[in-house]
């Protein structure tokens, strides 16, 4: 994986994050922010399923709800960031053209 985008996926996901991890997710998926897309899916999918907020009376409270509305904000907010691997704006894409094969003359 190239050392910029690298660099960048470390930026939105935290310095901690396993580089061969983001390295297989980012050969199966093919886009940067595809790969940082799928990781705070998943940290968000692993707040949901622990209940936000705990509270023993008079000893603790755990509430872990401005960490999910974090976590909610930094994903609705990868829509505006640049990529390193985004197309430039007006850059064509790969699009791919199919068309039948057709012989020059009929044969017999």
């Amino acid at each position: 994986m190239d050392p910029i985008l690298l660099a960048w996926l470390r930026a939105q996901l935290g310095a901690a994050t396993d580089e061969q991890d983001l390295a297989a997710r980012y050969a199966r998926l093919g886009r940067a922010r595809a790969v940082a897309a799928e990781i705070l899916a998943e940290r968000r999918a692993k707040l949901l399923a622990d209940p936000l907020r705990m509270t023993v009376d008079g000893v603790v409270t755990i509430d872990q709800s401005n960490n999910l509305a974090g976590l909610e904000r930094q994903i609705a907010g990868l829509t505006d960031l640049v990529a390193p691997d985004d197309p430039a704006p007006g850059e064509a894409g790969a699009d791919l053209v199919s068309a039948p094969l057709l012989p020059s003359r009929r044969t017999r």
